[in-house]
Protein backbone atom coordinates (compact mmCIF):
# COMPACT_ATOMS: atom_id res chain seq x y z
CA UNK A 1 0.00 0.00 0.00
CA UNK A 2 1.75 3.64 -0.80
CA UNK A 3 2.03 6.03 2.19
CA UNK A 4 1.00 8.96 -0.20
CA UNK A 5 -2.79 9.78 -0.08
CA UNK A 6 -5.55 9.09 -2.47
CA UNK A 7 -7.02 12.09 -4.57
CA UNK A 8 -10.18 13.28 -3.41
CA UNK A 9 -12.94 16.33 -3.62
CA UNK A 10 -15.42 17.21 -1.89
CA UNK A 11 -17.47 18.34 -5.25
CA UNK A 12 -19.85 16.49 -6.86
CA UNK A 13 -20.80 18.10 -10.21
CA UNK A 14 -17.41 18.35 -11.52
CA UNK A 15 -14.59 15.45 -9.88
CA UNK A 16 -12.01 17.69 -9.99
CA UNK A 17 -12.99 20.91 -8.36
CA UNK A 18 -12.34 21.65 -4.66
CA UNK A 19 -15.76 22.36 -3.85
CA UNK A 20 -19.33 22.33 -6.12
CA UNK A 21 -19.64 25.80 -8.01
CA UNK A 22 -22.51 26.62 -5.99
CA UNK A 23 -20.23 25.56 -2.59
CA UNK A 24 -17.99 28.05 -3.74
CA UNK A 25 -17.21 31.27 -1.50
CA UNK A 26 -15.56 32.98 -4.03
CA UNK A 27 -18.53 32.84 -6.35
CA UNK A 28 -21.43 35.25 -5.44
CA UNK A 29 -22.75 35.14 -8.98
CA UNK A 30 -23.00 38.67 -9.12
CA UNK A 31 -21.34 40.46 -12.20
CA UNK A 32 -17.54 41.57 -11.93
CA UNK A 33 -16.06 44.50 -10.18
CA UNK A 34 -16.21 47.83 -11.87
CA UNK A 35 -13.08 49.74 -12.25
CA UNK A 36 -9.35 49.04 -11.49
CA UNK A 37 -9.09 49.14 -8.03
CA UNK A 38 -12.21 47.38 -7.20
CA UNK A 39 -11.04 44.44 -9.87
CA UNK A 40 -7.85 44.56 -8.01
CA UNK A 41 -8.84 43.66 -4.65
CA UNK A 42 -11.34 41.26 -5.77
CA UNK A 43 -8.27 39.20 -6.75
CA UNK A 44 -7.30 39.67 -3.58
CA UNK A 45 -9.94 38.72 -1.79
CA UNK A 46 -9.89 35.88 -3.97
CA UNK A 47 -6.61 34.30 -3.51
CA UNK A 48 -6.95 35.46 -0.12
CA UNK A 49 -9.60 33.13 0.65
CA UNK A 50 -8.31 30.14 -2.14
CA UNK A 51 -5.25 30.19 0.77
CA UNK A 52 -7.85 29.52 3.71
CA UNK A 53 -9.51 27.03 1.82
CA UNK A 54 -6.89 25.29 1.46
CA UNK A 55 -5.72 24.86 5.33
CA UNK A 56 -9.55 23.87 6.40
CA UNK A 57 -10.11 20.89 8.15
CA UNK A 58 -6.74 19.94 9.32
CA UNK A 59 -5.34 19.63 12.46
CA UNK A 60 -2.01 21.32 13.67
CA UNK A 61 0.19 18.79 12.21
CA UNK A 62 -1.08 18.37 9.26
CA UNK A 63 -0.90 22.09 8.69
CA UNK A 64 3.00 21.84 10.06
CA UNK A 65 3.63 19.09 7.83
CA UNK A 66 6.59 19.78 5.59
CA UNK A 67 5.12 17.85 2.47
CA UNK A 68 7.06 18.26 -0.21
CA UNK A 69 10.35 17.58 0.94
CA UNK A 70 13.21 18.93 0.79
CA UNK A 71 11.68 22.03 1.25
CA UNK A 72 10.58 23.44 4.81
CA UNK A 73 7.21 24.77 3.37
CA UNK A 74 4.48 23.93 4.83
CA UNK A 75 0.71 25.47 4.70
CA UNK A 76 1.21 26.84 8.50
CA UNK A 77 4.86 28.22 6.96
CA UNK A 78 2.20 30.08 4.29
CA UNK A 79 0.29 31.52 6.74
CA UNK A 80 2.73 32.72 9.04
CA UNK A 81 4.73 34.00 5.84
CA UNK A 82 1.85 36.08 4.77
CA UNK A 83 1.58 37.61 7.11
CA UNK A 84 5.38 38.35 7.61
CA UNK A 85 4.82 39.94 3.95
CA UNK A 86 1.67 42.11 4.71
CA UNK A 87 3.80 43.76 7.48
CA UNK A 88 6.87 44.47 5.59
CA UNK A 89 4.40 45.82 2.55
CA UNK A 90 3.38 48.34 5.07
CA UNK A 91 7.33 49.13 5.30
CA UNK A 92 7.13 49.94 1.82
CA UNK A 93 4.10 52.34 2.43
CA UNK A 94 5.33 54.62 5.05
CA UNK A 95 8.00 56.91 5.31
CA UNK A 96 8.66 55.79 9.36
CA UNK A 97 10.65 52.92 10.72
CA UNK A 98 10.20 49.62 9.78
CA UNK A 99 7.89 47.29 11.59
CA UNK A 100 9.54 44.85 13.41
CA UNK A 101 9.65 40.87 12.00
CA UNK A 102 7.02 38.88 13.31
CA UNK A 103 8.70 36.04 13.56
CA UNK A 104 12.43 36.83 13.13
CA UNK A 105 15.00 36.35 10.15
CA UNK A 106 16.28 33.75 8.20
CA UNK A 107 12.77 32.05 7.31
CA UNK A 108 11.77 31.71 11.08
CA UNK A 109 8.28 31.87 9.27
CA UNK A 110 8.67 28.40 7.78
CA UNK A 111 11.32 27.20 10.63
CA UNK A 112 8.98 27.85 13.28
CA UNK A 113 6.19 26.39 12.01
CA UNK A 114 5.27 23.57 14.21
CA UNK A 115 1.95 21.43 15.14
CA UNK A 116 1.41 23.33 17.93
CA UNK A 117 -2.97 24.17 18.04
CA UNK A 118 -2.15 27.99 19.45
CA UNK A 119 0.96 28.60 17.35
CA UNK A 120 -1.86 27.64 14.51
CA UNK A 121 -4.22 30.29 16.34
CA UNK A 122 -1.63 32.37 16.48
CA UNK A 123 -0.99 32.53 13.01
CA UNK A 124 -4.56 32.83 11.95
CA UNK A 125 -4.80 35.99 14.25
CA UNK A 126 -2.12 36.94 12.96
CA UNK A 127 -2.39 37.14 9.18
CA UNK A 128 -5.93 38.47 9.59
CA UNK A 129 -4.59 41.61 11.92
CA UNK A 130 -1.70 42.13 9.52
CA UNK A 131 -4.06 41.70 6.33
CA UNK A 132 -6.34 44.20 7.49
CA UNK A 133 -3.85 46.75 8.58
CA UNK A 134 -2.06 46.68 5.26
CA UNK A 135 -5.36 46.93 3.72
CA UNK A 136 -6.29 50.32 5.95
CA UNK A 137 -2.70 51.57 4.67
CA UNK A 138 -3.42 51.35 1.54
CA UNK A 139 -6.69 52.41 1.54
CA UNK A 140 -5.05 55.78 2.75
CA UNK A 141 -3.89 56.13 -0.87
CA UNK A 142 -7.30 56.29 -3.42
CA UNK A 143 -4.92 57.23 -6.09
CA UNK A 144 -3.11 54.28 -7.87
CA UNK A 145 -0.47 55.74 -9.28
CA UNK A 146 0.45 57.72 -5.99
CA UNK A 147 4.67 56.88 -5.10
CA UNK A 148 4.40 55.68 -1.68
CA UNK A 149 7.53 54.99 0.91
CA UNK A 150 11.00 56.03 0.61
CA UNK A 151 11.44 53.98 -2.38
CA UNK A 152 8.28 56.21 -4.25
CA UNK A 153 6.49 52.58 -5.36
CA UNK A 154 3.31 52.64 -7.10
CA UNK A 155 0.35 51.79 -5.45
CA UNK A 156 -0.71 49.80 -8.28
CA UNK A 157 2.39 47.85 -8.43
CA UNK A 158 2.33 46.87 -4.55
CA UNK A 159 -1.64 46.09 -5.40
CA UNK A 160 0.08 44.05 -7.59
CA UNK A 161 2.53 42.61 -6.03
CA UNK A 162 0.34 41.57 -3.23
CA UNK A 163 -1.94 39.56 -6.20
CA UNK A 164 1.35 37.85 -7.58
CA UNK A 165 2.60 36.49 -3.83
CA UNK A 166 -0.99 35.07 -2.54
CA UNK A 167 -0.79 33.53 -6.18
CA UNK A 168 2.38 31.71 -6.03
CA UNK A 169 1.78 30.96 -2.70
CA UNK A 170 -2.00 29.46 -3.61
CA UNK A 171 0.01 27.11 -6.20
CA UNK A 172 2.37 25.77 -3.27
CA UNK A 173 -0.28 25.45 -0.56
CA UNK A 174 -2.15 23.16 -3.36
CA UNK A 175 1.10 21.30 -3.77
CA UNK A 176 1.37 20.87 0.13
CA UNK A 177 -2.34 20.11 0.51
CA UNK A 178 -2.66 17.00 -1.46
CA UNK A 179 0.37 15.35 -0.09
CA UNK A 180 -1.09 15.91 3.06
CA UNK A 181 -4.81 14.29 2.52
CA UNK A 182 -5.18 13.90 -1.43
CA UNK A 183 -7.10 16.52 -1.75
CA UNK A 184 -7.09 18.45 -4.90
CA UNK A 185 -9.17 20.93 -6.55
CA UNK A 186 -9.55 24.48 -8.37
Amino acid sequence: MSERPARWTQATAYPDMWVDPDDDPRESGAPGPEGERATLDDFLTGYRTTLLMKCEGLDAEQLARRSVPPSTMSLLGLLRHLAEVERDWRNWIGDTAPLAKLYGSGGADFHGAVAERALVEAAYADLEREQAATDAALAGHPDLGERVGEDGIAVRELMVHRIDEYARHCGHADLLRECVDGRVGQ
